[in-house]
């Protein structure tokens, strides 16, 4: 026992320093964690491990999707909606259909089932690893947000397949028009389910006596909630994180206090970081027990294949990119689109940008090593290995050529949105004058009266910035802190609707949303509440 804690105590440390030495290196840190895990299989410095495949989705997946879900910004998900839901959906049916096929054909005794199970896996792309590289290199917003949503929608549609695939395998029936019923089902309930447990968790947060401890809590909980409940009725928790996240992170302002989200979201991030790290490194430390378990399988002929399915799924990806693009501009001839014309340097970035991560070693890591008692099942460890292979390939070639690629194409900004600095000083100028005209029509009396709520009046206007003075007395103290307090609320109602303007950067938005509640704590700390 203690000597597996200290083992894990020097994985965290061995994750910790890769990912400083990623950022120092300036390289998105799954491609050095993968790499780092891989070495660390060789060198012996831990022990290999075997993961219990019943526990990797449900203990990394819900946090990691909800996390996702949390930061998404609904405005750009709604409007790319279109393109989200095709990339989600019907790339990865077509790219799980491409790994079939092309699987079926090289491996020898590989069945179809086997096929869909191995596509379902590596069909979709990380999020993570993406916006992770694109941190670089100044891309549009709108890449950055189509790769967002597709990551959230395209983890649930690959995870169904998985989950049908492996029923075909386990019992070795297929019925095509039940699965394409049951998959109707499978989503319609994850999103049912999703959107009843986000309601109940709203109604908590919002009507109950909660502490910022108790808030936390309540949001660690309730992914898994969703997930849980989800599969037990038999829908998607894959889609049911998503959904019941997305919802609860639009109306966070509503439920939750300022000192819930500002701690909340460290927490939040600490977390998630290490799960991440913990997913990459492990996957390279099972690595000498899965070469183990390929049995007749020759390890030049496991990396052959790896590459093969790489490479299939890299131009398959890019193909169905661009073919979405043309789709588009025919569509738009019929109906209103985002974008009339995206041509093909967006659609060429979204197509490389397909790097595999968290979601497919999950998946992968998940198939149980027995099929029934004392039959193992099928393939298990050469599927494995491949995913570990697509991830690998993907990861380095397409992540660390990605920068190159983007400023080779030049892009430019499509929306033709204002740079984030002139967006943010646009936001500070309607906040500075909205409160001012707050102040001015709901306290005009108070400021004759009240020196603070004058000052403050007069630092709004000299600093765009709310900060707080000491009144004189307690009374004056106390109407200050109540102007403020409202003050502050206005500014958010304002935030939340600039944030209904596409032109408006969510970044931006949230940015000032996380300013306004550090000024509500030093004011809520100065005045002892």
């Amino acid at each position: 026992m203690l000597a597996s804690f200290i083992q894990l105590i020097l994985l965290l440390f061995i994750i910790l320093t890769l990912i400083m030495l990623a950022g120092r290196l300036k390289i998105a840190y799954p491609i050095v964690l993968c790499i780092g895990g891989l070495l660390l299989s060789t060198v012996h410095v831990l022990p290999a491990i075997q993961i219990n495949p019943e526990l990797i989705l449900l203990i990394f997946m819900p946090p990691l999707l909800y996390e996702a879900a949390w930061y998404t910004s609904w405005k750009d998900f709604w409007r790319w909606r279109r393109m989200i839901i095709s990339f989600a959906f019907l790339i990865v049916i077509v790219t799980s259909c491409l790994v079939a096929v092309v699987s079926v054909a090289i491996i020898p005794g590989f069945t179809l089932a086997l096929g869909f199970l191995l596509g379902g896996i590596v069909s979709p792309p990380d999020a993570v690893s993406a916006t992770t590289v694109l941190k670089y290199v100044k891309v549009p917003k709108a890449i950055s947000a189509i790769l967002e949503g597709e990551s959230l929608m395209n983890d649930a549609s690959s995870l169904i397949i998985f989950r049908f695939a492996l029923v075909a395998v386990t019992t070795g029936q297929f019925v095509f028009l039940q699965a394409a019923g049951s998959f109707v089902l499978v989503i319609v309930m994850g999103i049912v389910v999703g959107l009843a447990v986000a309601v109940v968790y709203y109604i908590v947060h919002r009507w109950m006596p909660t502490t910022t401890q108790m808030d936390i809590v309540l949001t660690f909980t309730a992914p898994y909630v969703m997930y849980i409940i989800a599969e037990q009725l038999h829908g998607s928790g894959v889609l049911a994180v998503v959904t019941g996240g997305l919802f609860l992170s639009s109306r966070q302002h509503l439920f939750l206090s300022n000192r819930s989200r500002i701690a909340g979201a460290d927490v939040w991030a600490t977390v998630t970081y290490m799960l991440n790290g913990l997913v990459f490194v492990m996957i390279g430390l099972e690595l000498p027990v899965i070469i183990k378990g390929l049995g007749k399988t020759n390890i030049f002929h496991a990396i052959t294949y790896g590459l093969i399915i790489s490479f299939a799924l890299i131009v398959g990806r890019i193909l169905c990119t661009l073919g979405t693009s043309i789709f588009t501009t025919f569509i738009s001839n019929f109906i209103t689109t985002a974008q009339r014309h995206p041509g093909w340097k967006g659609p060429l970035i979204i197509g490389w940008a397909g790097m595999r991560g968290v979601v497919s070693l999950a998946a992968a890591l998940s198939i149980p090593v027995y099929v029934s008692k004392g039959v193992f099942f099928p393939e298990r460890n050469l599927i494995l290995f491949i995913t570990f292979m697509v991830i690998l390939v993907t990861l380095v070639l397409q992540g660390l050529t990605l920068p190159l690629i983007v400023r080779w194409l030049k892009m430019e900004d499509f929306d033709h949105a204002l740079p984030l600095e002139e967006q943010e000083v646009k936001v500070r100028k309607q906040l500075l004058q909205r409160s001012m005209k707050f102040l001015d029509e709901q306290h005009a009396e108070l400021q004759q009266s009240n020196r603070a709520v004058r000052q403050m009046r007069e630092e709004l206007e000299e600093l765009h910035l709310l900060t707080s003075k000491p009144a004189a007395t307690a009374t004056e103290r106390e109407q200050y802190l109540r102007v403020s307090l409202q003050l502050l609320e206005f500014q958010r109602e304002v935030l939340h609707e600039l944030n209904k303007d596409y032109a408006t950067n969510h970044e931006v938005i949230r940015k000032f949303y996380e300013l306004l509640d550090v000024e509500e704590e030093k004011l809520r700390l100065q005045f002892r509440m």
